[in-house]
């Protein structure tokens, strides 16, 4: 009877251990993303962090997955947010769409990378101490050269982010040690729709500049 229960229980660890080892080989990497913005807005930041993901070798849901965290335009909802992020242990946090998210997530941790995308200075509030050497936990692309471009992205909603640093710093390197980037170009997605309900009439001339038009 020994020799039989102990075959039956070797025959179970034989049969459970590559389901184990296989689940330990899949596990992929957490990203938390923080937006200020609403869930319908997801088409104005998530193509180009999806698109710097890709540059480094990272596809949602291949090898790497997102938890996502929108604020739906209340940014007081923000702390309890980024709070959440740090609690499952995320790999880096892409906070997107401005001060206020990459402001929460700084507040929530000092240890979890966070790269931030926004349109002002990211010096000025305190998210980092110098753009060529931000130090700390957090780093990210300010698209910020004048208030002039300021308002104009303001207006559009919009900001590009790059999710190169994302995924570089899911392999291995340092948000201390990675540049604030300021970007040439500045891609421009106009939401029409943000605008009518604001009452805002957006000149033709800027209309053509934009990279693209949302309805």
């Amino acid at each position: 009877m020994k020799r039989r229960k102990f075959i039956t229980l070797l025959g179970s660890a034989a049969a459970t251990w590559p389901v184990s080892a296989r689940a330990q080989q899949t596990t992929m990497p957490v990203i938390g993303f923080l937006s200020s913005l609403a869930h319908s807005d997801l088409g104005l930041v998530l193509p180009g962090l999806h698109r710097g993901l890709n540059e480094v070798g990272f596809v949602e849901g291949r090898n790497i997955m997102i938890e996502y965290r929108w604020a739906e335009g209340d940014y007081q909802r923000l702390p309890m947010l980024a709070a959440d992020l740090v609690n499952q242990k995320v790999a880096v946090i892409a906070a997107i769409s401005g001060t206020p998210a990459a402001l929460a997530a700084k507040a929530a941790t000092s240890t979890i990378p966070i790269v931030f995308a926004i349109g002002g200075d990211p010096v000025a509030p305190g998210l980092v101490p110098n753009l060529n050497h931000p130090g700390g936990n957090v780093t990210g692309a300010s698209f910020y050269t004048s208030p002039l471009v300021t308002k104009r992205l303001d207006l559009a909603r919009e900001l590009v982010p790059d999710g190169s640093y994302v995924g570089r710093i899911v392999k291995g390197e340092k948000a201390a040690e990675l540049p604030v980037t300021l970007p040439t170009k500045f891609p421009i997605l106009i939401n029409l729709k943000t605008a009518r309900s604001l009452r805002i009439d957006i000149p033709m001339t800027v209309l053509a500049r934009a990279d693209e038009v949302i309805e």
